[in-house]
């Protein structure tokens, strides 16, 4: 019995960082962008712990040019850009490039307790997702924009990424001129008594507040092969193609 005690207190020592545990172990992310040439920034955010809480408080004032992530790589060789010492986690990965392009990668953590996580890929049957943007369009806003980027889930609930924009005077108006505002949240739909209901509680991921000129220059896209990469002890590594912003392919913020 004592056997099986210390082993099992050795067990919890090592979860919580002691020397060989889980928490000190470190592995390299590499990751290869072959048309890297306007890249300036590869970041890695920790948003969710794996309950779906968030990792660090959102900053309301945070820029689109400067992302507070958790880790930041370094400029490799070639093409490749290196986090040497990522902890273990999943991570959303976030690209910025010249000029003002950011990409971002997500999954859809759970708005209510005990939900599991939907990667960013699910999706959802046709009916389902236009009944959620029409009730989205429909549903009064502070925000002038608002724009449902992607919907997914299961037959329990759906969830969406949606991209809220105010470019029109704001509270901020008094102490910043001009000043616009965008973030990005999941909000969830629910299945009750024969259709779909919305959930009042949302998860925030960012929080940017910027002149409405500048705002209107941005591109702002939403990836999910960025989004949910599980490092563990292995190095690992990735290869992400850029996408073309003519094309228009990613859902997000594109300038107008």
């Amino acid at each position: 019995m004592r056997t099986i005690r210390s082993m099992a207190m050795a067990s919890a020592l090592l979860a919580l960082g002691w020397p060989g545990g889980p928490a000190a172990w470190a592995a390299k992310l590499s990751v290869e962008i072959p048309n890297a040439e306007h890249v300036t920034f590869v970041g890695a955010f920790q948003r969710w712990d794996q309950d779906g809480n968030a990792g660090k408080k959102v900053n309301p004032k945070q820029k689109i040019e400067a992302p507070e992530v958790d880790a930041t790589a370094a400029k490799g060789d070639g093409s490749q850009w290196v986090f040497k010492d990522l902890p273990p986690g999943k991570y959303d990965l976030v690209i910025l490039a010249g000029p003002r392009v950011r990409i971002e990668g997500f999954n859809f953590p759970p708005v209510r307790q005990f939900d599991p996580f939907f990667p960013g890929t699910a999706t959802t049957d046709d009916e389902t997702r236009e009944f959620v943007v029409d009730d989205i369009k429909k549903s009064p806003h502070y925000e002038n924009k608002v724009m449902p980027l992607y919907v997914g889930g299961n037959k329990e609930a759906v969830r969406v990424l949606v991209m809220l924009i105010r470019d029109k005077p704001t509270s901020y108006e008094g102490e910043f001129p001009g000043a616009a505002t965008i973030r990005h949240e999941v909000w969830q739909y629910n299945w009750q008594y024969g259709g779909w209901a919305k959930e009042r509680r949302t998860r925030v991921f960012d929080r940017a507040i910027l002149h409405r000129d500048e705002l209107r220059k941005w591109t702002w896209l939403w990836d999910p092969k960025l989004g949910g990469i599980e490092v563990a002890r292995s190095p690992l590594k990735i290869t992400y193609t850029l996408p073309g912003r003519a094309a228009k392919k990613l859902p997000g913020l594109y300038p107008y």
